[in-house]
């Protein structure tokens, strides 16, 4: 597995591993959590250091889960987790990234995680009623203190970026991006360049669309949260077809995946985007680890970069409630 650097000095995995889907979003987990903690596990064989949870994924139960299958390889990984929900009742109910939310936040997740310090600690999503620089003034005393190594944001605006790259250094930014998701090469990527930020994509296979595995006859299960996402309606997922088919063209000629041409497109991007493609299935870890060795030339490189202008991309990645968060 190649490693990167993200912000100044992190070093992780070219490839993570975003562990949400296994406890909520993508349906029922097929496996027990014997079976995810031994996921978790080969993951590390396999060479990935880099692993995404939050506490509002569950909640709470996957950075317990997270916490449990690497204690004891603490010191092989890199652990992020995020802040920023108001979680009552089991749910998350709104933002509240207040400096004293975030300080309970955390305090909370070193419990979860079974650790003395994160790794890094990302905003989960830019809280209107705080200011951002209370935000970042927050995680710089945590960071003081030992209990945090690393601050990050999530789905922010270049503005928001600015501000809080200001009064503490931002590590990375988490958003998503992929090839039919390009929202942030207007702003956001000349914006982490300038400042030395790196950039850590999630879901950079198109909450699976990409790998080819989704299609017209894709039944989803009770709480896929594809269900509720435009760009996942059986309309909007036949005219996005001819999108994959194109990528699993380029795969087959090449001798990989379709999701492995995916995840080599994104590595070529940057040497600092670093993309965390989630999975319950060590086979699956295998093959995305594998993108990290794909070479891909630069007419194929250009022609993947101008695959969604050219094909189009039907329905929003997020619906209206989702996209509300969504710091513009």
């Amino acid at each position: 597995m190649h490693v990167r650097t993200l912000g100044q000095e992190l070093r992780v995995s070219a490839v993570g591993l975003g562990c949400m889907g296994m406890s909520q979003s993508y349906g029922p987990n097929p496996g027990s959590r014997e079976d995810m903690i031994a996921v978790l596990r080969s993951a590390v064989d396999l060479g990935v250091t880099f692993f995404d949870t939050a506490e509002v994924y569950g909640p709470y139960v996957n950075e317990e889960l997270v916490g449990e299958a690497l204690e004891p390889v603490r010191d092989q990984v890199v652990i992020a987790t995020k802040f920023g929900w108001r979680i009552e009742g089991g749910k998350s109910v709104g933002l509240d990234s207040r400096p004293e939310q975030i300080r309970r936040a955390a305090e909370a997740s070193l419990s979860r995680l079974r650790t003395e310090v994160i790794d890094m600690f990302y905003q989960h999503r830019v809280d209107p009623e705080v200011p951002i620089e209370d935000v970042a003034g927050a995680v710089g005393e945590l960071i003081q203190e030992g209990k945090v190594r690393h601050f990050g944001l999530s789905e922010a605006s270049a503005q928001t970026i600015r501000r809080a790259h200001a009064v503490q250094p931002v590590t990375a930014l988490q958003s998503e991006y992929s090839l039919w998701t390009r929202d942030p090469e207007a702003e956001i990527l000349p914006t982490l360049a300038e400042l030395g930020i790196g950039f850590v994509p999630f879901s950079p296979l198109g909450k699976g669309f990409l790998t080819g595995t989704v299609d017209t006859s894709t039944t989803f299960a009770e709480g896929d949260i594809r269900a509720t996402i435009p760009r996942f309606t059986e309309e909007n997922r036949a005219a996005n077809a001819t999108l994959v088919d194109h990528v699993a063209h380029l795969a087959k000629a090449k001798g990989a995946t379709p999701g492995q041409v995916a995840l080599a497109w994104l590595l070529a991007r940057q040497p600092w985007i670093v993309p965390i493609p989630g999975t319950r299935r060590t086979a699956r870890i295998e093959e995305n680890a594998a993108s990290t060795e794909l070479p891909l030339s630069a007419d194929e490189l250009a022609d993947l970069d101008t695959l969604a202008q050219r094909i189009g991309v039907h329905g929003d990645r997020y619906n209206p409630a989702q996209m509300s968060y969504v710091n513009r």
